[in-house]
């Protein structure tokens, strides 16, 4: 939801009624409203993907061991990504070449050397989708009333992808029905990645321990906090073992039908509603598992507006996603940056207008 303990509740710059997504919120409505260039946001669920949609913006969330993640807090051992969030498809693959690397202090980078391309720019090409083939995964979508407006949106990206010479192919997965509930590990790895954190910090550090976070009470999610927490040796639960296993069961499911159909990425929305109301009590609907759940890839990138209202005068921002399987980021990219060039989705929210002398 992006709320501060310090400054509250981050709104949306393109609809001041709802939120920016998140958690990387902020950085999403900074960035949206022209007050950064780029940003970097951490991804266990959809951290990155999620403000990026919800503002009109790309973000990536990186393979698995692309990008080091020390000195980040953590929350999951297994699921936790860093990667860029920016305007355009161009300035998030400059980032992400600069943030990607072998650093020993996070050793799964490890796998992630001789992965990496000269640029992330290589395949930044107008034609970059004349060939490909685009699977769109029916079951990420929802078939209710509330789904209509991200729907339209969505088929109207399809048909423009279509139109620039992708082959689409519509599937479902019903593995990913099975098993999206339960490839969470993220609550049986906070209390140990945490104090892990807290205790690299040295004698002098405020905080010593996840418990002592939690103690302090100045979370705006302190419920959660207290949550994982309370997850006592949660990495030697059955659990936690039938979760990882359930990880491999759907990497494996989603790699084996793009092989199946031979396809070159998948589509979704990243969000199957509008992102929610500031009065909401969480972000419902939303897709980030299929990678968050299997460490491949995706890159989320503007797929168009909700109608206008008197709140959301250009109307709210629908996030599309791309997914693939491992170190097909140049790949994604490409895709989403030949949509962006044909689709030209950029609009300055009205609720932060140029300044004085701006262009």
């Amino acid at each position: 939801m992006s709320i501060s303990s310090l400054g509250g509740q981050v709104r949306n710059p393109y609809d001041l009624g709802r939120t920016p997504g998140g958690s990387s919120g902020g950085t999403g409505a900074a960035i949206a409203a022209n007050f950064a260039v780029v940003g970097t946001g951490s991804d266990t669920g959809q951290s990155i993907r999620s403000p990026a949609s919800a503002n009109n913006l790309v973000g990536i969330r990186p393979t698995r061991g692309l990008v080091s993640r020390a000195g980040v807090i953590p929350n999951s051992l297994t699921q936790d990504e860093v990667g860029p969030i920016a305007r355009t498809v161009t300035d998030a693959a400059l980032l992400l070449g600069v943030m990607a690397g072998y650093d020993p202090a996070d050793p799964i980078t490890a796998f992630g050397v001789r992965h990496i391309p000269k640029s992330y720019t290589q395949l930044l090409r107008t034609d970059a989708l004349e060939g490909a083939r685009i699977g769109v995964m029916a079951n990420l979508f929802g078939t209710a009333e509330r789904h209509a407006e991200v729907n339209h949106v969505m088929e109207g990206v399809i048909a423009q992808m279509a139109g620039l010479g992708a082959t689409v192919v519509r599937f479902d997965l019903p593995e990913y029905d099975a098993l999206a509930s339960a490839v969470s590990t993220s609550q049986f790895e906070a209390r140990t990645v945490m104090d892990r954190y807290f205790a690299a910090l040295g004698p002098d550090a405020p905080i010593k321990s996840f418990a002592d976070l939690v103690a302090a009470k100045t979370s705006a999610v302190q419920k959660t906090l207290e949550a994982e927490l309370a997850v006592v040796d949660g990495m030697n639960s059955q659990a936690y073992k039938d979760r990882t296993l359930n990880r491999d069961k759907l990497r494996l499911a989603v790699a084996k039908k793009m092989a199946d159909l031979d396809l070159d990425a998948i589509l979704y929305p990243l969000q199957k509603i509008l992102v929610a109301p500031v009065a909401a009590e969480d972000q419902l609907e939303r897709n980030g598992t299929l990678s968050n759940g299997t460490g491949f890839p995706a890159v989320t990138f503007p797929g168009g507006f909700s109608a206008p209202t008197a709140s959301a005068p250009l109307g709210v921002p629908v996030g599309a996603e791309l997914l693939g399987l491992d170190y097909t980021e140049p790949k994604l990219l490409g895709y989403a940056y030949a949509f962006e060039q044909a689709s030209r989705l950029r609009k300055l929210p009205k609720s932060t207008p140029a300044l004085p002398g701006e262009p």
